[in-house]
């Protein structure tokens, strides 16, 4: 999977993406720290019956960053100039935590370039507690203090597949741009409600999926975020935590295709 560049309009310097197979589009953002190698197990299995485009984050892997200060709603507006330079038409849209933030808010504002929509370890409404202890490590995290083993210590249980996945993430936090980080991570912590009160008018089939052991992306989130939208379903994929698709790759990538063969409109089986 080889990475490649593309242009992109102004403010937004080149992206990096992984571009692989053929048929229907499907886009997937990865998190905050992370690049688009750690959709590896989804790009590999669903590549056979779509073409999947992974794309690096501005500021993470090999994407420019954002002007400096950038919200979540500017990371919305870049991805409607990475599908104007690829010339996609309507995609199914996948993110994993602050990929699904930003894949909710393009769902929310593009919904004519949006066939559907699945969100990953997402986030939705924190609540105080939960909402001032993000700002606080966004804070910590502008300041340039970068601590490898906290973010590693909540994703991750002591088992065996947990740990063999802990140390591919290790090794992407280990070499993500400080900066690019920092900026993605403050949009993170402020942006679980820009685009919450919208959820309604997402009319397309939406996923959210989180592990039932992830304490911030918790499972009562993904339920609410599925039952805000109007084509909505909630997986909970027992026994795992925030980075559920490398610890349960086989549950993740069945639950996906499953929701790409989901009719486009209708109710839940």
């Amino acid at each position: 999977m080889t990475l490649i560049t593309r242009p992109l309009s102004d403010p937004f310097g080149p992206v990096a993406l992984r571009d692989v197979g053929a048929g229907a589009p499907l886009v997937l953002i990865h998190g905050v720290g992370m690049q688009s190698a750690a959709w590896t197990p989804q790009i590999e299995a669903l590549s056979k019956t779509h073409r999947v485009i992974a794309l690096d984050l501005p500021g993470h892997g090999g994407s420019a960053p954002l002007p400096a200060q950038s919200g979540l709603p500017v990371y919305v507006r870049w991805l409607d100039a990475v599908l104007d330079a690829l010339e996609l038409g309507p995609v199914a849209l996948a993110g994993h935590s602050m990929g699904a933030l930003i894949a909710a808010g393009f769902a929310v504002t593009s919904p004519d370039r949006v066939s559907r929509v699945a969100l990953v370890n997402g986030v939705y409404r924190r609540d105080q507690t939960a909402r001032d202890a993000v700002i606080a490590r966004a804070a910590v995290i502008g300041e340039g203090a970068f601590d490898l083993d906290t973010p590693l210590d909540r994703w991750f249980s002591d088992s065996r597949a947990d740990q063999v996945a802990r140390a591919q993430v290790a090794g992407w936090l280990s070499s993500v741009d400080i900066d690019g980080y920092a900026m993605a991570y403050r949009a993170f912590a402020h942006g679980d409600a820009t685009y919450a009160d919208r959820f309604a008018t997402i009319h397309c089939p939406l996923l959210a999926l989180t592990g039932d052991e992830d304490a911030n992306s918790t499972p009562a989130m993904a339920r609410a975020m599925a039952k805000a939208a109007q084509n909505g379903q909630a997986v909970i994929i027992d026994g795992h935590r925030h980075m559920v698709n490398l610890t349960a790759p086989e549950a993740v990538t069945n639950a996906l295709r499953d929701w790409l063969a989901r009719p486009a409109t209708g109710e839940i089986a």
